[in-house]
């Protein structure tokens, strides 16, 4: 038995409030994902904002705050018919916790509400990719229900050797 019992019906997401992810959030988005990747990639973080800014029918990017103080983010986007797949995807391309957060359900909450606002509009799978030495990252994913996917990612480098 845990010494912090829950209210009947309470999840322990609860204290993180998750919210459509706007181009005002630009500048936390950033310092979170600096955190995390070491770089600055403010112009890339600008574009996935001002995409996300006009798909605002489908909820595929989402802000996490706690007692009003960015905690996290996640961005996604829809495909439909991608790598000749029938049915439309989710793909999950970027999910950050702030460190000042870590370990405060922030990346379940995200999760939830993503899945939540996917299967809505009847989507019913989510990809994504990680780096193979982020074990932090796999951790989390596996312990979300992520398994790893029947397809193989493969790339090839442009310039000739």
């Amino acid at each position: 038995m845990t010494d912090d019992l829950e209210e009947p019906g309470a999840l322990d997401t609860d204290a993180v409030e998750v919210r459509t992810l706007t181009p005002e959030d630009l500048d936390w988005v950033v310092l979170i994902d600096r955190e995390h990747s070491g770089k600055t990639r403010r112009e890339y973080y600008q574009v996935k904002l001002k995409e996300a800014e006009h798909d605002t029918s489908i909820r595929v990017s989402l802000a996490a705050l706690i007692d009003g103080q960015p905690a996290g983010f996640l961005m996604g986007r829809l495909y439909y018919g991608e790598f000749g797949l029938p049915e439309a995807t989710a793909v999950l391309d970027s999910i950050a916790v702030s460190r000042a957060f870590a370990h405060k359900k922030v990346g379940k909450a995200l999760l939830r509400q993503l899945r939540m606002n996917l299967n809505a509009l009847g989507i019913e799978g989510i990809q994504t990719q990680v780096e193979w030495n982020q074990m932090d990252l796999m951790s989390f994913f596996h312990h979300a229900g992520f398994v790893p996917a029947s397809r193989i990612c493969l790339e090839m480098p442009i310039a000739e050797r």
